[in-house]
This record gives C-alpha cells, sequence and structure tokens, in this order.
C-alpha cells in the first residue's frame, strides 16, 4: 500500500494495490506455477493469456480442489498431499501436470484503479475471494488488491489521519 493522507474511504484500488505483480501464464504446468507462487511467497496470482490480458486466477484454494476432487472416487482424493495450515502445498511431487487453464479459477474479479475501497471489500465478500485484479482497459493485470491491503488501510487510516492533521498544523 502506497502511503497515503487521504481518509480512508476514499482510497481506491490504486492506493492500495500491489503493482509488482506476479502472473502466471495459462499454458503453464501446474508445478511449475506451484513453484512461482511459492517462490514469489503468495497464495495467489493472475493467469494470463499470450496477449497479456488476465483469464483467470490461480489460488491456493484451487490447488486444494484439485487435491480434493481428484484421483479415483472423487472427493476422496487417493494420491498423498500435504497441505500446510496456510493453504500451501508442500509435496510438489502430487501436483498435477495439467495446464494452469485446467485449473485456474475463470472469470476473476477485475477492477479498474478508481474503484474504492468500499466497493474492492464488497467484491471480495460478495465473491468469497481473498484478492481482486487491477486491470488497464485491455484487461492487462496492473495490479493486485489481497483482503490484508484492505485490513492494513483500515488499521493504519486513523494513524495516518492523525499524521496528515499534525502535518497541516505544522504547515508542512
Amino acid at each position: 500500500m502506497r502511503q497515503t493522507h487521504q481518509p480512508l474511504l476514499t482510497l481506491t484500488a490504486e492506493d492500495l494495490m500491489t503493482s509488482q505483480v506476479t502472473t502466471v501464464p495459462e499454458d503453464m504446468p501446474m508445478r511449475t506455477a506451484a513453484h512461482v507462487l511459492s517462490a514469489a511467497h503468495i497464495t495467489g496470482a493472475p493467469v494470463v493469456n499470450g496477449d497479456g490480458r488476465c483469464v483467470g486466477v490461480l489460488s491456493a484454494s484451487d490447488f486444494l480442489r484439485w487435491a480434493e476432487t481428484s484421483g479415483e472416487g472423487k472427493g476422496h482424493c487417493k494420491v498423498p498431499v500435504c497441505v500446510c495450515s496456510d493453504g500451501q502445498m508442500i509435496d510438489r511431487e502430487f501436483i498435477p501436470r495439467d495446464e494452469v487453464r485446467c485449473h485456474m479459477t475463470r472469470d476473476p474479479v477485475l477492477v479498474k484503479p478508481e474503484t474504492h475501497i468500499t466497493d474492492l471489500a464488497r467484491m471480495m465478500l460478495d465473491a468469497h475471494i481473498h484478492r481482486v485484479v487491477v486491470v488497464d482497459v485491455q484487461r492487462r493485470a496492473i495490479g493486485v488488491v489481497s483482503s490484508t491491503d484492505v485490513l492494513a488501510a483500515v488499521a493504519y487510516a486513523e494513524e495516518s489521519e492523525e499524521e496528515f492533521e499534525a502535518e497541516i498544523r505544522c504547515g508542512v
């Protein structure tokens, strides 16, 4: 989140987003994508097509959904998968060899940079997701706003407003 002196409810996706976006190509193997997410210390990323347009999101939930429904006897995965408490898989040997497009969440929640914080929070709650992808007019990912970004804005809002008022009093 960028340092801003704006009141909380005027913050936008552009103010909150992480702009160094890790993306995953839709034709990348799932094993490689798991490595990319792990190396970046993130639990999800926008999935892009050959033109760089966002066509989905790959998250830890997608790996868990695969683990839950793969193998014989749907719903009772016979493939040994070890999952940490934070939802990340440990044993990559058992990750599917398919391409990301086969397991990603399609129809991601995409937002414009000017989307307000209250709308972002509502979208995440309504869709039961932890991140939205900020895109430009060509649907290219320019940022990601996570639920943690929204929480951080709320947590530091009073502190920022107090600092802003102090600077105004001091003529800064």
